[in-house]
């Protein structure tokens, strides 16, 4: 093989290749283009007079010889008015003459004329395109329709060198968003950045400020558990599946016609001013995978059967639903029949309502697709809309049982969508204390128990919903399409998909695990911290020597006599973290939010923090809070409107508090169940935790930290009631994460630093000059002062050995990791260790890939990473992010030694264990992980990451392994039968270890 086989172009020419042979397109002639006004005009035309002879002919009759370049103008002129999807969608009109510029596929095959006219589309695929009148830059592929640049496409290929970065980056600082190919929403509508790995799309260039996402499918394949990146692809590139299954001809008119949509929001600038905001938005790939997974199965097998969608917050939900909503109610079967006569969409939310309204629309252009209603309108109005055979009706839960009396009465097929949106509960406690109620512990106690109680018992959406549908039985003219983000174990039963072994699997998944590694949500239990384990960590940073000990044990004092159960005492570890932590966190704006175990608490909580805040005259704080109907405590009833007040002293009605909380008047927000699901508000970075969860309630109660904003980098837990342990059972279920556990040691950063610094690759100088220019508010050379400072440790890591450099770079990280979850938890009171932290954070993100020892680009990384903190950091420690998981931390420095083979590891720890001197083990042990490989169903489980069910099929068969094996070493196995103990240990310890053999 000779180097040119592994050249960009090579990968360009396969892309080429396909689309010209398969995919519906003409090669493109890049001379063709005008660049002053980004067409393709000959082809436009073409189309024009191919396509609308007798339209163009009236045309030349007003416009004679100057016809042509009358055309393109009024063209151009429309675009810049309207937007190109409207008029890709719509055409436009020319002294009465209407034109269309392109032909979309219709619903069903009976109109020959349109199928014809569809089929005239010019699609044309376009390397190397020269596109500037300033220079000679090109894009590696633009795809054209009818003559328009629609998709542009820059290739990197890592045999080059070069990554899915490189070609964001091109995009962020080459492509001018002043260039006419590049003008938003007037000419290409999608921008896809691919290296053989990866796609990340971008719908708007902005220069630096442009927002790439990935377009991946997730590492098991699209609808299933997994995480970010794609899946092996076995016959060609792995990022194949985008121009197979997203650019081809067929399915981009489809995204065009049916997908793509322009979204306006009204804001408001820090001035107060109104001013319409608008974004193009493009699919992400799982969304399109659902829609289009969702109607061929429909289409196959027609109205009857349910569908269970559980996709992760952060997935795009909202749009989703619009999508599926709009493209069932044009479904037809292959006799050109419609399937469905309406789809009804069960949700509260408002928002959902006026975004279909919207969306649809763009779609149609159709007032009334959509008719609403909710619960200000009667049933009879829901009747109605049913027997009207109105396309799309949005309705609530409460009014579902007359959709099963109206549609059982019709005979009609039906599609019903359910959106279960979490809406925040107001629930009232099921019973009243009837005796005065005092200050003592037994009170709250019995409140807790009581609302506990009572909390559990109350059905939610999921609960409500299937109880609907078991009173009512399936009928065989209903489609249901349920959407969440955490099924609960009926809803699987009752919307999953049974497989061969008993359990039920969702249609289509989008885990929260791919939500968190693709960076639409943030993982809350990346910086989780139980009382125990904050506890500990605050006393041993005490004992510290590089330390100021004297700050130290003040700082520390407070927590050695606290009292788990005691409110006050609580309240001041949560009012000084706040202090200290969250609010240097998202540029000053971070809240937080204590969620108590019952109304009670939330009262006394919010007493005691005002008399916290109030005693130590602090002035920038204020807390509101949130719970349903009356309390009454010491003969004195409390409300939420009773107890908030804005800045004017005026009480916040219920329907105000969420956006009054948005504001900068208030930091924190103490609740009892209410806002515990439904609320989503991005500045949440804090949560302390002062109330039992499990289960789905703990998943949806810590979701309230996960949204993401521009400068939120982490979240923080606090939690004073529940274990690590507990936690992570209940988020299993919906992505296989771990938490910290509550052994925790500061001094290893301290042990880590010593380590690196024995790699002599930075000096102390450098870093001190490095960490002045990084915190100087007037130095305007920053980035050239910041570069200067690492250069020449990045000289002196390349002139290590591959060893050296692997090994640096792994203690690096660690520290970094490390470091950003012990300022988390407490101030550590060493400025140097804080210097030396912020340039080694620059350091890693410049160190070049293993193996690459090419140019690094570092400006516009420093740039960012310096405005976001000089923003931020007013004399305390600024928070930071961390990139990995971080396991369990331990005295030690650890790195990255050759570890030994796994089972040589289990045997020694046998050993050491049980006292025995065994020397065949490695030969019999790898022979079980033989026996175990052949088994079809254990393998299965592995490859689809299913630990609960690998977990059980291989414990039921381990015995009969082992009993496979006796002769072959009689004396280690007799050790086994004779001792449980001693083969539940090996059973266990072997569990991971094929586990990840057989899934990889």
């Amino acid at each position: 093989m000779t180097d040119e086989l592994i050249k960009e172009k090579n990968f360009e020419e396969a892309i080429e290749e396909y689309l010209i042979t398969k995919g519906g397109y003409e090669k493109g002639n890049p001379k063709s283009f005008d660049r002053e006004l980004a067409l393709d005009k000959e082809t436009l035309i073409n189309f024009i007079k191919s396509t609308q002879p007798k339209k163009w002919e009236r045309y030349c009759t007003v416009y004679g010889t100057s016809a042509e370049d009358s055309f393109i103008k009024r063209f151009c002129k429309e675009v810049s008015t309207n937007g190109l999807l409207k008029i890709l969608r719509k055409g436009f009109k020319d002294r009465g003459i209407e034109f269309k510029v392109c032909y979309f596929k219709p619903e069903t095959s009976m109109n020959y004329e349109t199928v014809e006219q569809y089929n005239k589309n010019i699609l044309h695929c376009t390397r190397q395109l020269h596109y500037s009148l300033l220079n000679e830059n090109s894009i590696d592929i633009v795809l054209f329709l009818n003559g328009i640049p629609v998709v542009s496409m820059e290739l990197k290929c890592q045999f080059t060198g070069q990554t899915i970065s490189n070609a964001i980056d091109q995009y962020k600082l080459d492509r001018s968003g002043k260039e006419a190919i590049f003008e938003f929403r007037n000419r290409v509508l999608v921008h896809f950045a691919v290296d053989l790995y990866e796609v990340y799309m971008a719908t708007r260039l902005s220069g630096k400020n442009t927002y790439f996402l990935p377009f991946n499918q997730g590492s098991n394949g699209a609808g299933n558990v997994g995480g970010a990146g794609n899946p092996l692809n076995p016959d060609g590139y792995q990022t194949a599946y985008l121009w197979e299954k997203v650019l081809c001809k067929d399915r981009l008119m489809e995204i065009l016609h049916k997908y793509l949509h322009l979204k306006k929001e009204e804001k408001e600038d820090k001035e107060g001013k109104k001013y319409t905001e608008e974004s193009l938005i493009f699919p992400r790939y799982h969304q399109l995978d659902v829609v289009t997974k969702l109607l061929s199965d429909v289409k196959e097998n027609g109205a009857g059967r349910n569908y269970l969608i559980q996709h992760s917050a952060g997935s795009g939900k909202s749009n989703s639903i619009a999508w599926l909503a709009h493209r069932l109610a044009g479904i037809h079967n292959d006799e050109d029949e419609k399937i469905f006569q309406s789809i009804i969409v069960v949700t509260d939310r408002r928002v959902l309502d006026s975004q279909l309204q919207e969306t649809i629309y763009q779609f149609d252009h159709v007032l009334g697709v959509v008719e609403c209603i909710d619960n200000k309108k009667r049933a009879i109005d829901l009747r109605d809309a049913i027997n009207t055979a109105k396309r799309i009706i949005i309705t609530t839960l409460q009014k579902f049982p007359v959709i099963y009396d109206q549609v059982k009465k019709d005979g009609s097929n039906f599609a019903i969508i359910v959106d279960e949106a979490h809406s925040s509960q107001t629930g009232e406690a099921a019973k009243k204390l009837k005796k005065a109620l005092g200050n003592t512990e037994d009170v709250l106690e019995e409140y807790r128990q009581m609302e506990s109680e009572s909390e559990e018992n109350t059905s939610d959406f999921q609960d409500e919903l299937v109880d609907e549908l078991l009173s009512h039985g399936r009928l065989n003219n209903l489609s249901f399409f349920a959407f969440t983000a955490t099924p609960k174990e009926k809803t699987l039963q009752m919307f999953g998909e049974k497989q061969t072994d008993g359990t039920f699997r969702a249609f289509h998944i989008y885990s929260m695990r791919q939500a968190i590694e693709e960076h639409f949500i943030l993982d809350v239990l990346k910086n989780y911290t139980t009382y125990k384990m904050y506890y500990k960590i605050a006393k041993k940073v005490a004992d510290d020597p590089s330390i100021d000990s004297s700050k130290a044990s003040k700082e520390i004092s407070k927590y050695e006599s606290l009292h788990p159960h005691n409110l006050a005492q609580k309240t001041a570890i949560m009012v000084e973290h706040f202090r200290s932590i969250t609010k240097n966190k998202i540029d000053g704006h971070a809240k937080a939010m204590i969620v108590t175990s019952s109304r009670l608490h939330a009262v006394r909580y919010l007493l005691e923090f005002r008399r916290y805040i109030k005693e130590q005259g602090y002035t920038n704080l204020d807390v509101l809070v949130a719970f349903s109907g009356t309390v009454k405590d010491d003969d004195e009833d409390f409300t939420e409107e009773k107890l908030n007040h804005d800045k004017d002293g005026k009480n916040i009605k219920e329907n105000q508090l969420k956006s009054q909380f948005h504001t900068d008047a208030f930091n924190m927000l103490i609740v009892a169940e209410k806002y515990q699901t439904g609320f989503d508000e991005p500045l949440l970075h804090t949560m302390f935790v002062d109330k039992k969860l499990s289960g789905v309630k703990a998943v949806q109660t810590l979701s309230r930290l996960n949204r993401t904003m521009r400068g939120k980098e982490d979240t923080f837990v606090l939690d004073f009631v529940n274990s690590a342990e507990e936690i992570q059972n209940s988020f299993q279920p919906y992505y296989e994460a771990t938490v910290l556990e509550e052994e925790t040691d500061p001094n290893v950063i301290y042990d880590l630093k010593n380590k690196l610094d024995e790699y002599q690759i930075y000096q102390q100088l450098e870093v001190e000059r490095f960490a002045e220019a990084y915190y100087s508010k007037s130095d305007k050379n920053v980035q050239s002062t910041l570069t200067a400072c690492i250069k020449p440790a990045l000289d002196r890591y390349k002139a290590k050995e591959d060893h050296e450099r692997d090994d640096f770079k792994s203690y690096l990280a660690r520290f970094i990791r490390i470091y950003s979850f012990i300022i988390q938890v407490c101030r550590m009171y060493d400025k140097d260790m804080q210097k030396f932290f912020v340039y080694a954070k620059l350091l890693a993100k410049c160190l070049p890939p293993s193996g690459e020892d090419g140019p690094v680009e570092i400006s516009d990384k420093i740039m960012l990473e310096y405005y976001k903190l000089s923003k931020t950091f007013d004399g305390s420690i600024a928070m930071e992010s961390t990139d990995d998981y971080l396991p369990n931390i331990k005295g030690g420095v650890g790195g990255r030694e050759k570890k030994n083979d796994p089972l040589s590891v289990i045997i020694n720890k046998m050993n050491e264990r049980f006292g025995t001197e065994f020397s065949e083990q490695d030969k019999v042990l790898e022979q079980m992980k033989l026996d175990f490989a052949k088994d079809e169903k254990i393998v299965n489980a592995a490859k689809a990451n299913d630990k609960s069910l690998f977990k059980y099929l291989y414990e039921q068969k381990f015995k009969d392994v082992a009993v496979n094996r006796y002769e072959e070493n009689d004396n280690f196995f007799m050790s086994l039968f004779s001792d449980e103990a001693k083969m539940k240990f090996i059973m266990d310890m072997m569990a991971e270890v094929i586990f990840k053999e057989l899934k990889g």
